[in-house]
């Protein structure tokens, strides 16, 4: 019960009204924007910029379609090598739901032979439009294709008419890695991009478990 001889109480009660009656007002806008929202469609995401967290992004949407318990596949590029967390958790423990296919060697300056690389992304690329094209599967992350796209390993023109033209219309593609091609980037439904602030790396500390791998 509010007290009427304390104005500190009078100022809150107003307060909360002036807080109510503005988020009603939002709610109802926000039932207004979401009214006219009601079809679906597979959609091409990009995950790129020079901040960390693209990929992990990428493994926080596998992780929620595997809670919905839908199909979906993981076709690395670049770290097939690494024993990284993702691949230990998806592996051994939800294989049923989720392939994951490591078909990279590690960064082009660790091989330093364009030929390989090439053949790699190649690879790469055959087994994802085969996960793609299969209706089973719902969400397919190709992870740093970006950087495959990026040298010219992958023609940027072949990846984009095939998400155009074979892609079934339920199914959710997303690419992660920096220096998203521009065309790319036109032709996705969603697109972000992470900025480097800070990062431990530029004061001497190493890559760590958990938190880059």
């Amino acid at each position: 019960m509010t007290d009427v001889n304390d104005p500190d109480a009078e100022n809150t009660d107003a307060e909360l009204a002036r807080h109510a009656s503005k988020m009603a007002k939002k709610k109802a806008a926000r039932d207004r924007m979401m009214s006219g929202k009601e079809g679906e469609k597979g959609l091409i995401i990009v995950h790129t910029g020079a901040g960390k967290g693209k990929s992990s992004s990428g493994f926080g949407m596998i992780l929620r379609c595997i809670a919905h318990e839908m199909p979906c596949a993981v076709v690395q590029f670049i770290k097939g090598a690494w024993d990284t967390g993702e691949r230990r958790m998806i592996e051994g423990h939800f294989p049923h739901l989720c392939q994951f296919h490591a078909m990279g060697e590690g960064f082009t300056w660790e091989t330093q032979d364009k030929a390989r690389d090439i053949a790699a992304a190649r690879k790469g690329w055959e087994k994802a439009k085969d996960l793609i094209r299969n209706p089973d599967i719902r969400f397919v992350l190709l992870d740093e294709i970006n950087i495959a796209l990026r040298y010219d390993y992958l023609d940027i023109d072949e990846v984009l008419a095939f998400l155009r033209d074979e892609k079934p219309p339920l199914t959710h593609v997303c690419l992660t890695g920096r220096n998203a091609k521009e065309t790319l980037i036109e032709a996705a439904d969603l697109v972000t991009e992470m900025t480097l602030i800070k990062h431990p790396f530029r004061s001497g500390i190493k890559g760590q478990p958990g938190v880059e791998f």
